[in-house]
Formats: C-alpha cells, sequence, structure tokens
C-alpha cells in the first residue's frame, strides 16, 4: 500500500508515490510553496463577471492512499493565483480544512488527517 501525489499546474500533470504518509505530505508541502511562489495570477474579465486571482486555482496538489482501487484518504492542496493555499478533505465533495490559530495550511492538512510532524 502506498499513498499516490498529483500535482497538477496548468497543463501538466506529474505523478509520484510513497510509502509513508509523512514523506507523501512533506513532497505536498514543498511542491504546493514552491508553486505558491510561482503564482502569478491576474485577474480575468469575462465581461459579465471578473475573476480575481485569488478565486483562480492555479495548482491542485491531490494526496490519497494508502489503498490503491478505492483510497480510503483523499486530500489536497489548492493554489491559488495570488499564492495563497487552501487544504481540503474529500475528492467530489470537497470539504475546506480551516487553519488554526496561528496554523499554515499544511500544519493544518496534517492535523486533519491525523499525521503528526514537522510543518514549518
Amino acid at each position: 500500500m502506498s499513498w499516490k501525489l498529483i500535482v497538477r499546474a496548468g497543463p501538466k500533470v506529474e505523478r509520484s508515490r510513497y510509502d509513508r504518509l509523512e514523506d507523501a505530505l512533506d513532497a505536498l508541502e514543498a511542491r504546493a510553496r514552491e508553486l505558491a511562489q510561482d503564482a502569478a495570477g491576474r485577474e480575468i474579465d469575462l465581461k459579465f463577471r471578473r475573476f480575481e486571482p485569488v478565486e483562480q486555482v492555479v495548482a491542485r496538489i491531490e494526496l490519497s492512499g494508502p489503498e490503491r482501487l478505492i483510497p480510503k484518504v483523499r486530500a489536497g492542496v489548492d493554489v491559488r493565483g495570488d499564492g495563497s493555499t487552501e487544504a481540503y478533505l474529500g475528492h467530489v465533495k470537497r470539504d475546506v480544512v480551516e487553519p488554526g490559530k496561528g496554523d499554515t495550511t499544511y500544519r493544518a492538512l496534517r492535523r486533519a488527517l491525523g499525521a503528526a510532524g514537522k510543518s514549518r
């Protein structure tokens, strides 16, 4: 059994597998921080509606596992156009994981998944 990490950034899709949840969460955090730093969203004006950078998802990092066919856990992080991040649980129906006071998005996701460990 392993954890699968899928990174969707624009048209590019990267897939990787990890034996431990902690390793997968470390990789998720590192990649999300990198993508958030490079996020260069700009306002999109469709004449009838405007989308601000914070309303746009420029990258999505999905974590699933440990089962391969029907994973019990599905979670991830959305990277917004303004560089902010938002953690969620679920797949089709996503529940936002709200960070607690002084928490980062990544620490909140670890807490929600019951994974102890360090998070910057």
